[in-house]
């Protein structure tokens, strides 16, 4: 048993903002996959499955993740090295899609709350790259994570999510 969890922040307000990179990937592969979320939240998360693996949108804000992910992994005994996270990174260019089989938080709140929850960093990620130097400048880092993306960037968006799929299936094999 896998558990593959995607970072965002809970509510119709925050989606399709760069922040939610990746509840958007991960409805995007249930999509695909023609696979439904439980539409009660178990354990702090909606939750779905494709055959023994468990995929979480945790329903705390995206800062705060670490209680969630800690709890699926405790409640399911899962291995850290089963654990898969992915998020957002503005400081990767948009488009580029990056998977460590662990690493730093690198600046990333998300990451950094579930590294205290559970320890360790020790668990896989893919980084969506929601970069865009020019807007955020203009913004400022907290407006422009919480900031929906551009109509030119709305147009990569589905090769992204593609890309993304991808790592995905490479992981879980």
């Amino acid at each position: 048993m896998r558990l593959i969890v995607g970072l965002g922040n809970p509510g119709n307000r925050y989606n399709f903002t760069r922040h939610n990179a990746g509840f958007l990937a991960l409805d995007y592969y249930f999509k695909i996959y023609k696979k439904n979320w439980k539409d009660k939240p178990s354990l702090g998360a909606i939750m779905g499955r494709i055959d023994d693996d468990i995929f979480i949108k945790p329903q705390d804000f995206y800062n705060e993740s670490g209680r969630v992910v800690a709890n699926y992994v405790r409640f399911y005994r899962i291995n850290l090295s089963d654990v898969l996270v992915i998020c957002d990174n503005f400081d990767l260019e948009f488009g580029l899609v990056r998977y460590r089989a662990s690493g730093s938080a690198g600046g990333n709140n998300g990451l950094k709350s579930i590294d205290v929850a559970l320890g360790t960093s020790e668990y896989s990620r893919i980084r969506i790259g929601t970069g865009n130097d020019e807007l955020r400048k203009q913004m400022g880092d907290v407006d422009f994570v919480l900031s929906k993306f551009t109509s030119q960037e709305k147009e990569q968006l589905p090769e992204v999510l593609v890309e993304t799929l991808h790592r995905i299936d490479e992981w879980r094999q």
